[in-house]
Order: C-alpha cells, then structure tokens, then sequence
C-alpha cells in the first residue's frame, strides 16, 4: 500500500510588508522559485523526477496572476516539462496543495510531487482581485445570509465575544508568540528550514521586546460603527499586535513515498497520515479549525493526547485561544516555535510554512505525531497529520 512522505521542507525567511519589508521589492515568482530551487538543491534530487507542483495563492491577480506556480518552476530552471498548476483555498491554499500531492502520490498519479506557496502582500494586496464596486459573492449569499457576512477581523471579534476572550489574554497570547519565536531563533531552530534571500536571513516580522504594556497602547483594528451597531456584544479588542501583520514569502515541501524515497536516498522527515478539510458558520468564519481537528482525528484513529505537537495559524490570537477552550488541548504542545502572529502570514503561503516548521520541529524534539489546522475564508479550514517515520 502506497504512502506519501516529506522528505524536505524549506521557506524563505517571512519579510514584513510594504514600505520597507526586505522581500517587497521581490516579484512573487522570484520568492518561490528561489524556495523550489534550494527545495531539490537541499534534497539533491533531479528536479525532472517531480511529477508535479501544486502551489497555492490567495490573491491571484497581477503580478500573482497566470498560475504564478508555472512561471515559479521555470524560473528556478525545473525541466519544462515539469507542470505546475496553482490553487485557491484562501489561508489555507498551500495545506490543501499539501492534501492535493499526497493524495495523487498515495493514489498513484505521482511519484513524487512539489506542494508550496507564495504570497507578496506588498505586492499584491488583500483583495486586490476584487475590482471597487464589485461583488464577489452573488445573489444567492444575499439571500442566504440576509443579514450580511463580515470581514474577518469582525469575525475575529465575534469569535471573542462567544468565547469570553478578553483584550488581555489576547495580547497575552501574542506576547507569547514572539517570544517563542524569539528563542527558537536564537536557538538555531529555523536554520533547516529557512532559505535566506535578499540579505534576510530571520522572518521580519518577529518582536521580542514586545510586552504586554506596548500592545495594551494600540487601538481596535476593525472597529466600524455599523458592524458596532449590529454586534452590540463585541468589546473590539483585536488590535494589529494580536492579530497576523502583512508579509512577503514562500514555503515549499517535497513529497514522495517512502519506497521511493529508500531508492533514491532519501531521508524521510515525517509521513502524511490523515487529511481533512471542513465548513462552518460563514460569519464566524474562522471556527472551522476546531471541527477539522475533531475530523482528522477521527480519520487518524488517533486522541488528542497522542499528538506532540500541533501548529494552528495565529490569524488572530482569538482562534487559537477559542480552538484551545473547545478542544482541551495542552497550551505548551502549541506553536512551539511561535506562530504567524511573530512569524507572520503571507497568505498563500502559511500552509506549508506551517508544516515546514512542523517536521522540523518534531525531528528536534523527538515528536511522534504532529497536528496542523488553518482557517480559512468563507468558513473553511484544513487539517493534517504526521506521523514521524
């Protein structure tokens, strides 16, 4: 029986946005080629072995538009006859390319497949596809949902407000981020993981002197008067220190299986044990995490207590900590390294950052399972497991 196994991982160090991130003036293509090229460069294989490279990008318009992952793989002088196509999942874009190149590995379409993703927010901006005066949803959401859907941040704050949360256990958390991922690079934690480009050699974005005190000083991120009126129980607490910043870069992970990779030599970092992608509520939107863990454990067979180590995108502090309550898991098995709060969250490519940080984590620490979930807009969320070899 066929399996699917990571047998690298890289990523560029994640640069602040516009004005003055290091990766601004890199062109999207630029920053994921350069990660498909020290991808196979650091495993050693032929890059005309990959059967396939499934990238993912949220805002796809542009300089991020034209399957920017075709233009990546040719721009890091793969064989054209390597193919590339390049989806959207929104934040979780670059996961669901993890799920897509494992299930065809595990199936038999691929032997051996790239999954990565790339987003320059400088750029290319949020919601740069969505032209003024546009409405991408149609009328049937009108209907649906009379009322109305909200921007994330409000639903941010909903998630807040439903689950208690108050402003300072958010900024908490978020300290709490930074430092971690403050130590771990001191420590030496990221060197396998991180490609440096540009001069940058550390993610940018990362505040270790920041404290409780200096968050506390900022003010709401989304207050809106008309949202305030019709959510009279948000207290608008999430701020721009409790929430992910804007950032540039790209992440990219190698996937085989494990026969293939005992051929070729290859040292496999963790194996693809169960995958799972959920809905939920539209306007809380960002929930969707706490059922797809409960999905993906269920297909894994596993508890929660058997996974080491989970990784749960820091959108906004408000779900981790809502994901924490719900599901009981233990707050030191998390983000261990910090998350896209101090890291940061070039959309697109989060996914396999996050599970690039995942497998190189848990090699270091001995980990056994691993647990990876993002949300995402609309009210999606993806979820997978590893399962060291």
């Amino acid at each position: 029986m066929r399996d699917a196994v990571v047998v690298e991982a890289v990523r560029t160090p994640v640069g602040k946005g516009k004005p003055n991130g290091a990766l601004a003036q890199v062109h999207p293509v630029q920053l994921l080629a350069h990660t498909l090229r020290t991808l196979v460069d650091r495993a050693g294989v032929d890059p005309g072995l990959v059967d396939d490279v499934i990238g993912g990008t949220v805002d796809q318009v542009g300089e991020q538009a034209m399957n920017t992952t075709r233009y990546a793989v040719l721009s890091a002088g793969f064989p054209e006859s390597v193919p590339a196509t390049t989806i959207d999942r929104q934040c979780g874009s670059s996961q669901q390319a993890v799920h897509f190149a494992a299930q065809g590995v595990i199936s038999g379409a691929y032997d051996m497949v790239v999954a990565c993703g790339v987003e320059s927010m400088s750029r290319v901006p949020m919601w740069s596809n969505v032209p003024e005066g546009k409405d991408p949803f149609g009328p049937g959401i009108a209907e649906r949902y009379p009322e109305g859907l909200a921007p994330q941040g409000v639903s941010a704050e909903l998630i807040a407000a439903k689950w208690s949360l108050t402003r300072e256990q958010m900024d908490t958390y978020a300290v709490g981020s930074h430092r971690k991922a403050a130590a771990a690079w001191d420590a030496g934690l990221f060197g396998a993981e991180v490609a440096p480009l540009e001069g940058l050699t550390r993610d940018e974005s990362v505040r270790p002197g920041t404290s409780l005190e200096v968050l506390g000083g900022l003010k709401s991120a989304y207050y809106d008067a008309g949202f305030a009126e019709r959510f009279p129980q948000i207290e608008w607490n999430v701020t721009a220190g409790n929430a992910s910043p804007v950032n540039d870069g790209a992440s990219a992970v190698l996937i085989t299986t494990s026969e293939n990779a005992a051929r070729l030599g290859l040292r496999p970092l963790a194996r693809l044990h169960s995958f799972a992608v959920t809905g939920s509520d539209p306007l809380l939107m960002l929930t969707g995490v706490i059922p797809a863990t409960e999905k993906v454990l269920r297909r894994a067979g596993l508890s929660l207590g058997d996974i080491d180590l989970f990784e749960v995108n820091e959108a906004f502090a408000s779900v981790v900590l809502a994901w924490l309550q719900e599901t009981g898991a233990d707050p030191s098995r998390v983000n261990v390294h910090g998350g896209a709060i101090a890291l940061g969250h070039p959309l697109g490519a989060s996914g396999t950052r996050l599970m690039t940080t995942l497998v190189h984590a848990m090699r270091e620490r001995g980990a056994r399972y691993g647990l990876q979930t993002m949300c995402e807009a609309g009210g999606l969320a993806n979820a997978t497991v590893l399962e060291a070899m």
